[in-house]
């Protein structure tokens, strides 16, 4: 029998197809699950070990796939929990969890696993040669492990089939692999290792691999030769180019996948369209290596403060590159006269909406906005120096004239004050494989029984 695995979206809370979803359930799935987050939005979510994403949506959600999960009386997985996976992340996710199945009558078993790691254990593992440096990385020694906020190991899918060996009804997983959480289940039933790790590579993102990618649904079916893929929303097709396109999403390399303990190769995969919806997929390789990890860790940065103009008159929107270079000196004198800060202590930006904010430096299109935005980015040491710096500025970068012997400007602004505090700034720190001889003793596991 094949290996069913039922995935209702790319992530939880970028919501699903009701009906998809339910039509998956009845297509009898082995197993439900669904990323939690990513690296995607920055190093915010890490550093801070939040979740980006409402709690009231996410509640809302996970609601649809409990009751999936008890209707089809499979186990759930969540990988990457809150965002980021870190340890708090888990912990928020399982009291959603727990407010869940008290409204909806379930008794539960829940298996909660961990992958942040202590700063400790990092540092033994680089006086250790245990620690290896992924292009690019930043330098590290002990003193700038220790300096970050949160770091979590990538689970793989031994992490993954452990939790699940325990007979949890829900497997709430810390940072995972985004293809961990699907290829767990076939690997651990003897199917296809290559397809196994193929297929969950297509449907880590849902319908991302169909012509409906917002549809969310899809049903991935994995045996001893390959794998075979469906969107489950009407309308939604898979097709062989759809579905061998998604080697390149996120992956430099569209034929070579690493994942923790060797690599996928689909060089030699064949691509069959078995209809108008399905694509069955054989030739992927799997190639064992040696165990390791990935590892992401973010540290703080600095505090920041943001202030936000626009220009509108013509002249200063044709000179917008020359205004925005002649305001940031002005104000490196003014800030080195009025509060004695060297330019080495603080950074200040500016970022041009409309014409270079993206790209900077790098940016080959020259357009003809009707206005541009200016973004200030003032990042200090503390939070009250990036707020006085931003109060500073403030009636600079609304009145500042272009030249000398020109009447005194003003901007137009979209809210009062013109700056705004962000609070912590964090930064992504590591770009590293910790080696591990056991593949859990990086990682926690906790069962426990809730109704």
């Amino acid at each position: 029998m094949p290996t069913r695995i039922l995935i209702p979206s790319g992530v939880l809370g970028l919501g699903f197809d009701k009906a998809a979803l339910a039509k998956g359930v009845a297509a009898k799935p082995d197993l439900i699950c669904i990323d939690g987050g990513s690296t995607d939005s920055g190093p915010f979510s890490l550093g801070s070990a939040t979740s980006k994403y409402a709690r009231s949506v996410t509640k809302s959600e996970w609601r649809q796939l409990m009751l999936a999960r008890a209707e089809a009386g499979v186990p759930l997985v969540i990988g990457t929990a809150g965002t980021c996976g870190a340890d708090p992340c888990v912990d928020w996710m399982y009291q959603i969890t727990c407010e869940l199945a008290a409204e909806l009558g379930q008794h539960l078993r829940i298996a909660r696993l961990y992958s942040s790691q202590p700063s400790e254990r990092i540092i033994d593992a680089l006086a250790q040669g245990r620690l290896r440096a992924l292009h690019p990385a930043p330098e590290v020694s002990p003193q700038t492990l220790g300096e970050m906020a949160n770091i979590v190991a990538l689970a793989g899918a031994e992490q993954i089939q452990t939790a699940l060996a325990t007979g949890a009804d829900i497997v709430i997983a810390g940072r995972t692999t985004d293809t961990a959480i699907i290829a767990a289940l076939p690997l651990a039933r003897g199917d296809h290792a290559g397809a196994a790790w193929h297929g969950a590579k297509v449907g880590e993102c849902g319908a991302l691999c169909s012509t409906n990618p917002m549809s969310g649904v899809i049903l991935v079916s994995f045996d001893e030769t390959g794998f075979t893929v469906q969107p489950m929303a009407d309308g939604a097709t898979c097709t062989p180019h759809s579905v061998s396109a998604h080697m390149l999403y996120e992956n430099s390399d569209p034929f070579i996948l690493y994942e923790p303990g060797g690599h996928l190769d689909v060089t030699r995969s064949r691509y069959t369209a078995l209809d108008a919806r399905r694509v069955r997929v054989e030739g992927s390789e799997w190639h064992p290596g040696a165990y390791s990890v990935k590892l992401e860790g973010a540290r703080l940065a600095g505090y920041q403060t943001t202030i936000l103009a626009v220009l509108r008159d013509a002249h200063y929107v044709a000179n917008a590159g020359k205004w925005a270079d002649n305001l940031h000196a002005f104000l490196t004198g003014l800030i080195a006269e009025r509060m004695g800060l060297a330019p080495e202590t603080y950074d200040l930006e500016f970022r041009l909406i409309g014409v270079n904010s993206a790209l900077g430096a790098m940016e080959n299109k020259v357009g003809t906005p009707s206005e541009v935005g200016v973004l200030g980015l003032i990042t200090a040491q503390t939070a009250e120096i990036a707020a006085e710096i931003g109060k500073l500025a403030n009636p600079h970068v609304l009145h500042y004239p272009l030249t000398k012997d020109e009447e005194l400007p003003t901007f137009a602004f979209p809210y009062s004050p013109a700056q705004s505090d962000r609070g912590a700034l964090y930064e992504f720190a590591l770009n590293h494989v910790l080696e591990l001889d056991d593949p859990m003793s990086a990682f926690n596991l906790t069962v426990t029984e809730v109704a």
